[in-house]
């Protein structure tokens, strides 16, 4: 079921959404894979640890990775790493593990968001599942998250995934 926080949020607001559901998958290029998504169209929420206490939300396309070089520079913090679930579990308590949906706000976060997903018409995300996904409009997501546009991302076969910068 999709995070009841979330379709409050998008109901209250009266924003324009679909909701899709597709098999079980983990991570953003499998749902892409299996929901038939274009992976430039499909949106993840990378959870990162900046010096150590303060939990940042990182929005980018799954067919890329986050430079954490470049966003550690533009927070402004010494040092940058993916956070572990156990640092984040709490932070989601209407969504699965690993299934938070890219509203670093309404889940009281600092959102950076890959400048080039302004390029896509829609978006989709997680929906707080691993089995639903919700398709908007990037204009309404930005919209309503306002988060900071940032160039961060790179490809996967340029920038290997790192844990720390």
């Amino acid at each position: 079921m999709i995070s009841m926080k979330l379709r409050e949020h998008l109901d209250q607001l009266g924003v324009p959404y679909t909701h899709h559901s597709h098999p079980t998958a983990y991570t953003a290029q499998e749902i892409a894979a299996v929901a038939h998504i274009p992976g430039s169209q499909m949106v993840k929420s990378v959870l990162l640890t900046a010096d150590d206490d303060a939990l940042v939300m990182a929005v980018l396309s799954s067919n890329d990775t986050v430079d954490l070089d470049v966003l550690r520079e533009e927070i402004g913090c010494q040092t940058l790493r993916l956070a572990t679930e156990d640092e984040f579990g709490d932070a989601f308590p209407t969504c699965k593990t690993g299934a938070m949906p890219p509203f670093g706000s309404l889940f009281n976060l600092p959102a950076y968001c890959e400048s080039t997903l302004a390029r896509q018409r829609e978006i989709e995300f997680n929906a707080g599942t691993h089995e639903e996904t919700i398709r908007m409009g990037f204009g309404d997501f930005k919209q309503l998250v306002n988060p900071k546009m940032v160039h961060f991302a790179r490809p996967y076969h340029e920038c290997p995934q790192r844990l720390a910068a």
